[in-house]
């Protein structure tokens, strides 16, 4: 009964969707002429993800896998009755090997990596030892990516803060500053940076051009966050527990740090080895980024080898925050696809009049449009491939962007990065933080509840940065 149902609710969808003209999404084809009605199954998995935790969440944490392959069955199936079955399979699996297995291969290692180092040692959760610890992992974040910088200190602030009551704000404010803002000075620290460098952005222009933008929002959200946990701290007047005497702060498992060196280096690496392709069932992929899913496998199985279950134990490292993302992601990069097709179509697509907003009359780029377009698109879609459509739509000649297109290129990355912090979904490190968080017994806003705070603390913000520079 149930999988006739299913059925049914598929060939519904396949018998909607056909009434709109439009040609397949598929790998290389334009998303030009097709319906906005393909997003209706991102658009239910997103609701799904927001609402379902709420009103039935013991169902969403038993089957949540379940759910979100049912809404990319509602986009596959249809797809696959209107455009034939070999283009619906072409395209899942260009999405599953260009984007999503060496997206999830580099959030494995990154994962195992940074739960094989323990910080040990007398660390008090107080307004400045929390500060201190926001502001240490927005600067290494850059160097190590937010993924990485995320994975290696949230735990240590979730230890520091285990005696205290009014602690929500310090996961949200981590995520805005560790898993976003901190990624914008160099590619290594966030996706959409690095597919720039791959398109021919230097390494250290957005060192040089969006220095003052991380500035700002940094120092800012940093005070911001001080003056919120000692107000925190003042009415809860919590009892710090009495441990003894202070152990010194030392490191254990540091055999992952030069793991997660090297999870970087190969990143890089990418950016400038370049040897060839190769096709793997209908689809070219470059040697170099296979390489890098080996690679990051196996630093993730050494990791693994290396680092003793005790210390694993005593961090708290668990895999249900790895495997809710990989799950999650998986038909979030799927039902999306569409979406993204629609806007690399540009002006011969069904966003057209969003568009036509990145231009004045005489034709010249507007960089405020481009930087709220690209930031409010980054909120809910994946923030590299949004990055990714914005550089085209701005004429995709690096040469030219990085010069009298500066500022049209800093509004990009700028919105790309900065908004991906203005949900969970908006880049991966923030849903693996909101899920190691849980898993530890503490409570996250929800999804609407997060999106809240992210308009009281940055919208303004956005604002503020919009009006000093773009």
């Amino acid at each position: 009964m149930r999988r006739s149902r299913a059925v049914g609710a598929c060939l519904l969808v396949a018998g909607l969707l056909a009434t709109f003209p439009g040609q397949a999404a598929a790998a290389g084809v334009s998303g030009a002429g097709m319906s906005l009605a393909w997003g209706i199954p991102f658009a239910g998995l997103l609701l799904s993800i927001a609402l379902m935790p709420l009103v039935a969440g013991h169902v969403w944490h038993h089957h949540y896998g379940k759910i979100a392959a049912g809404w990319g069955a509602l986009l596959v199936l249809p797809f696959a009755v209107v455009f034939g079955p070999d283009v619906a399979a072409a395209e899942v699996w260009h999405i599953l090997l260009q984007e999503y297995i060496p997206f999830i291969a580099l959030l494995l290692a990154l994962y195992v990596t940074g739960g094989g180092v323990l910080l040990k040692g007398t660390l008090v959760g107080t307004p400045a030892t929390n500060t201190a610890l926001l502001a240490f992992g927005t600067v290494i974040a850059s160097i190590m990516g937010t993924t990485g910088a995320s994975m290696l200190l949230i735990r240590p602030v979730l230890r520091a803060n285990a005696f205290r009551k009014r602690k929500t704000h310090t996961f949200v404010f981590f995520i805005f500053l560790v898993s976003n803002i901190g990624g914008s000075l160099t590619p290594l620290g966030d996706p959409p940076l690095y597919l720039g460098f791959l398109k021919g952005v230097s390494f250290f222009w957005t060192t040089t051009h969006m220095f003052g933008e991380f500035l700002v929002c940094a120092v800012i959200l940093l005070a911001v966050y001080y003056v919120l946990d000692s107000r925190a701290w003042a009415k809860e007047q919590p009892v710090i527990p009495d441990t003894g005497a202070k152990e010194p702060l030392r490191l254990e498992g540091t055999v992952n740090l030069a793991l997660i060196g090297a999870v970087v280096l190969m990143v890089l690496a990418q950016g400038y080895w370049r040897p060839g392709e190769v096709a793997l069932f209908g689809d070219s992929i470059g040697i170099e980024r296979l390489v890098g899913i080996a690679v990051f496998v196996a630093i993730a199985f050494v990791s693994m080898r290396v680092t003793s279950p005790a210390l694993r134990e005593a961090n708290g490292f668990a895999w249900g925050a790895i495997l809710e993302v990989a799950k999650l992601f998986a038909a979030i990069f799927v039902t999306m696809a569409p979406v993204l097709a629609i806007l690399r179509a540009g002006m011969d697509g069904a966003a057209a009049p969003l568009v036509a907003l990145t231009s004045d009359p005489a034709g010249q780029p507007v960089p405020w449009v481009y930087f709220w377009l690209t930031g409010a698109l980054s909120s809910f879609l994946d923030n590299a491939p949004t990055y990714l459509v914005f550089f085209n739509l701005a004429g995709g000649d690096p040469a030219y962007l990085m010069t009298q297109g500066a500022l049209t290129l800093a509004a990009i990355s700028c919105g790309a990065v900065f908004m991906g912090a203005n949900s969970y979904i908006g880049n991966a490190p923030n849903f693996m933080v909101k899920a190691i968080v849980e898993e530890n017994g503490e409570r996250m806003p929800s999804f609407f509840g997060y999106c809240g705070w992210a308009v009281v603390f940055l919208i303004p913000l956005f604002i503020l940065v919009t009006l000093i520079f773009f």
